[in-house]
């Protein structure tokens, strides 16, 4: 869970028609993860031998910075990934056989619209899977409820302690993952519980908090629009993501 750090998000990505410079990413600010975990990974033989290992890494570290701020992997098919890495290829190596500039001056509406028409409709299936994944909690759960502002909330354990508001530190534990069951955050994983001002984290946060008890523990289903939004959070969390929570709220500090 973010406690109110920035990280680089794609929010737009222009091109310029202009003369000079042609690409920006915007940065927001994000709640409410503090530190989102890498997806793990099974780990095996080394691609390369020690010498040629550093240069690798450095090529991972393009790659991922490039990954956290746009999902190219669902947004381009295979060959047009290729297309993707040739170009990318041809400038590092000094190989273009036209100017970098002209080409993204020529094209830069282009990608624009590609990049637009892709995300909104990837965005559109995420909501849609969303709404679907909240239908169906609450059929499964007849314990739910939905508040008005489109929270689910669902108590798992009841606490006997202070509710939290938003001007309160909290310590909790949580655990979140997407409607597929990915795991995108999650503390209890780390092995540490985490403390923060409720008044920092996303909406749905400081919605489903308020409503718990200390020593109580509740299942969180929040909509895009208290949490990450149509931003999302890096790569950890799709645009117009719907997020499920498991909170148990061990302490209350006014």
């Amino acid at each position: 869970m973010r406690v109110n750090t920035n990280m680089s998000s794609i929010a737009a990505l222009l091109v310029a028609t202009s003369s000079r410079a042609v690409t920006a990413f915007s940065s927001r600010s994000v709640g409410p993860a503090r530190a989102l975990t890498a997806r793990h990974m099974s780990t095996g033989p080394m691609p390369y031998d020690e010498e040629k290992m550093p240069i690798y890494a450095l090529g991972m570290n393009i790659g991922m910075q490039i990954s956290q701020q746009t999902d190219f992997k669902n947004l381009l098919e295979d060959d047009e990934m290729e297309i993707l890495l040739a170009g990318f290829t041809d400038v590092v190596k000094g190989e273009n056989t036209a100017d970098p500039m002209e080409v993204l001056q020529k094209f830069g509406p282009a990608v624009n619209n590609l990049l637009r028409e892709r995300m909104e409709g990837i965005m559109d299936k995420v909501k849609r899977d969303g709404d679907e994944y909240v239908t169906g909690f609450l059929d499964c759960n007849d314990e739910a409820k939905k508040t008005d502002s489109g929270l689910v909330y669902y108590e798992m354990k009841a606490g006997d302690g202070a509710s939290p508001v938003v001007e309160d530190e909290v310590e909790v534990h949580y655990h979140g993952t997407l409607t597929d069951g990915t795991v995108f955050d999650s503390s209890v994983d780390r092995g540490a519980t985490i403390k923060f001002k409720l008044g920092q984290v996303i909406k749905g946060w400081q919605e489903g908090l308020a409503m718990m008890k200390e020593g109580g523990k509740a299942t969180l289903v929040i909509p895009p629009e208290l949490a990450y939004g149509d931003a999302g959070s890096g790569g950890a969390v799709p645009p117009g993501a719907t997020l499920k929570f498991e909170v148990e709220l061990f302490k209350v500090n006014p």
